[in-house]
């Protein structure tokens, strides 16, 4: 007897973080995916690049992933950063993207919001104030250095202040499946401005999730895996 196919399911990490971010969730998913997880540039241990961070930069290391692996097309969760990333790659180039499920993704930048977020990943203030923070930064882009990941991260929130990747007008030119997804505990994105964003894409849901905070290191992965399979699956 053949062995079914899984259906591949692409899971794009956060910013400052890794693909080591979804380790738990990858197990929850397994038995109903081919999990696909990759570093963006400069993250993970991966050679930090000459140029800026940049959504563009990151979507590109999307493109030449799928290029690499004759992946014509792929489903995608985005966790933060990761689902921005998608679903810039579903406004410029759809033909790579299926459906598209993200969590805890900021849409709203502008300079306030964007030095808001900036301010909060100096790598001094974490090293101070937590240091079992800087410690899990550090080995997450060893051999590379944390510091330099943070110090590119926060020059690319505040570009996004003054020219958004995104739009407002761009969402209404999304035409995939979308679930935007926050947590109700969520510091960093609030349900407001995820839900402004899914009405204005016309395939797209809004989900809160109860008792989920910001980071995925602390979501309760198991009740996110039951929203994820059901969608990712029909």
């Amino acid at each position: 007897m053949s062995q079914s196919i899984k259906p591949q399911l692409l899971l794009l990490h956060g910013a400052i973080g890794s693909q080591e971010q979804f380790a738990l969730l990858n197990k929850q998913l397994q038995n109903h995916f081919e999990i696909i997880t990759f570093n963006f540039s400069g993250h993970g241990g991966r050679e930090l690049p000459d140029s800026d961070f940049s959504i563009k930069l990151f979507a590109n290391d999307v493109l030449e992933y799928l290029i690499a692996n004759n992946i014509s097309s792929i489903n995608i969760f985005g966790y933060s950063m990761g689902g921005y990333v998608a679903m810039y790659l579903a406004r410029y180039f759809p033909s790579v993207v299926g459906k598209i499920f993200t969590l805890a993704t900021k849409f709203d930048w502008n300079q306030a919001s964007s030095e808001k977020e900036a301010k909060m990943i100096i790598p001094e203030k974490i090293e101070e104030k937590v240091p079992a923070f800087a410690e899990q930064l550090r080995k997450y882009h060893n051999p590379q250095d944390w510091k330099t990941v943070l110090r590119k991260t926060a020059d690319m929130m505040l570009a996004m202040g003054k020219h958004p990747p995104l739009v407002k007008d761009d969402f209404f030119k999304i035409n995939k499946p979308v679930i935007l997804a926050v947590g109700d505990n969520d510091k960093m994105v609030s349900a407001d401005e995820t839900m402004s964003i899914a009405l204005r894409i016309p395939n797209a849901s809004f989900l809160l999730l109860n008792n989920i905070p910001h980071p995925i290191e602390q979501v309760d992965i198991q009740k996110l895996s039951v929203e994820i399979s059901p969608f990712f699956l029909n």
